[in-house]
């Protein structure tokens, strides 16, 4: 018995597939993207279009608007631990690897804008779009140093320490080697709090005094102390409190 599709052409052969429902409202966001740009963009639109690439055979519009309330906004789901993901029903291992590659690289394209060879100093906010970037949304405090030559051009951005949701072990006097070594004239100390407030404790304040005074007498000059929130950044500089 010979199986006959309800739907034929021409000289009776299968017809071509159907398209999932979900094809057209793909084209229509991919147009609205070249059109208006990300910008222009609500958080979960965007998050759909990288799912689109990541999960090319399912409706991820869902999936996005889940995404985003769970976590809160764009930059908040690439930011999640790959186990707070994994707990989203329609992610896996593979597509959780996929997103934090996507993670990965915005981090590396915002380093790339204030690595180029100009004044860190004059790239004010390219810098702190990077550091909000890099470490915004981590669960852990984490304490970099950016190391700067007598141009302030930027030599190298290390994480000298880790700690845990309200702290991280800072010792000056590392910070201060580390910055011999690499024959840096100039620092800024970047660190996040993952409670989402910026402001600077009594330790942050006491152990950035601590660092501009074995600085000092050495030719090295600390800009500034950046603390990192979700809710924004604090200058210590700005509050004059270095």
């Amino acid at each position: 018995m010979a199986l006959v599709d309800d739907k034929t052409s021409g000289g009776g052969g299968l017809s071509e597939a159907v398209k999932p429902h979900y094809h057209g409202h793909r084209e229509r966001a991919r147009d609205r993207f070249n059109t208006v740009g990300g910008d222009a963009l609500a958080d979960y639109e965007l998050l759909e279009l990288l799912l689109h690439i990541i999960l090319p055979q399912k409706d991820t519009k869902q999936l996005a608007k889940e995404l985003i309330a769970k976590f809160g906004s764009f930059s908040e789901v690439l930011g999640a631990t790959p186990r707070r993901l994994a707990e989203v029903k329609g992610l896996g291992a593979i597509s959780i690897t996929h997103l934090k590659v996507a993670q990965a690289v915005a981090q590396r394209y915002g380093r790339d804008q204030i690595v180029a060879d100009k004044p860190l100093l004059g790239s004010w906010s390219q810098l702190i779009d990077y550091c909000t970037a890099q470490m915004a949304y981590e669960t852990i405090e984490q304490f970099r140093i950016l190391f700067l030559d007598k141009k302030n051009r930027l030599i190298a951005d290390e994480v000298q320490q880790t700690g845990t949701v309200d702290h991280t072990p800072v010792y000056p006097r590392e910070v201060i080697r580390r910055t011999l070594e690499l024959s840096a004239t100039a620092l800024i100390l970047v660190h996040n709090h993952p409670s989402g407030d910026p402001a600077p404790s009594s330790a942050d304040v006491r152990m950035t005094r601590e660092i501009a005074d074995i600085a000092k007498p050495l030719g090295i000059t600390l800009h500034d102390h950046i603390i990192i929130g979700k809710s924004g950044h604090t200058s210590l500089r700005a509050l004059k409190l270095l």
